[in-house]
């Protein structure tokens, strides 16, 4: 579609060998030149079925780095291989891969250059099975988010996501957390560094098979989202100077 764009699209994978095939095999490869997938210490066959299917780069940790961790060295390896347009698609289904299209082609055309597939346009996330107490959660630190980065967003927690590479060339990401919070460090840095963000809407499915964290981890990311908003808002204002918010060089 593009042809002076090279489109990659990484996969953070945990235990990922039950759903790994039907998420890949509707990645659109008419679009899509390269896909990473970072197998995180999995205990099952994630690597292995991702060599057999032929992704074209497959990242092991020998020990588990958390979710943050495993998008950084998915990052680092898409800007390695010449990425101009980078989409992370987790490979639990829970997002679907016909999206991707739309969302390259905003970026592409160099209408935004990030963008995020919103669970909450549309209704889609309650529809989809998302657990009532962590729709209740969304809405209330999106607004919550919304007021502290001086922003707009519909959601600030979907793990769907586009970025340009001038983006990924301009955060410093490797300053971010290992763990769940790394996704909302990325925003707030995005939106500190002044990005335009679009949206899509974007069904979601909750199983058996797909991904998700407890109650415990979910109460734990969300003090941590409270945390890097009210972060954003002082270093907007001057009076603090973390090093996540460095331009990267």
């Amino acid at each position: 579609m593009y042809k002076d764009k090279k489109v990659v699209v990484v996969m953070p994978a945990y235990n990922a060998a039950l759903t790994l095939e039907r998420t890949y095999r509707e990645v659109p490869r008419d679009l899509v030149d390269e896909v990473i997938l970072c197998d995180d210490a999995s205990a099952d066959e994630t690597s292995a079925l991702a060599r057999q299917l032929g992704v074209e780069y497959v990242i092991t940790h020998p020990r588990n780095r958390g979710y943050g961790g495993n998008q950084k060295s998915l990052y680092r390896k898409a800007l390695e291989v010449g990425a101009d347009i980078v989409v992370m698609l987790h490979p639990d289904y829970q997002y679907t891969p016909k999206l991707i299209p739309a969302m390259c082609n905003i970026i592409g055309e160099g209408v935004y250059p990030v963008v995020l597939g919103s669970r909450i346009l549309g209704m889609g996330a309650l529809r989809g099975g998302m657990p009532l107490y962590k729709y209740v959660a969304n809405r209330f630190l999106t607004a919550v988010q919304n007021f502290l980065v001086n922003y707009k967003l519909s959601e600030y927690h979907t793990g769907y996501r586009a970025f340009s590479r001038e983006v990924l060339e301009t955060i410093n990401f490797e300053a971010n957390d290992d763990d769940f919070v790394f996704d909302n460090e990325m925003l707030s840095q995005i939106i500190f560094h002044r990005f335009p963000i679009a949206e899509v809407t974007c069904p979601t499915k909750y199983f058996e098979e797909a991904s998700s964290i407890n109650f415990l981890r979910s109460s734990k990311y969300g003090l941590g989202v409270l945390r890097v908003s009210i972060v954003h808002r002082l270093a907007r204002w001057g009076l603090v100077r973390p090093a996540m918010y460095a331009r990267k060089g």
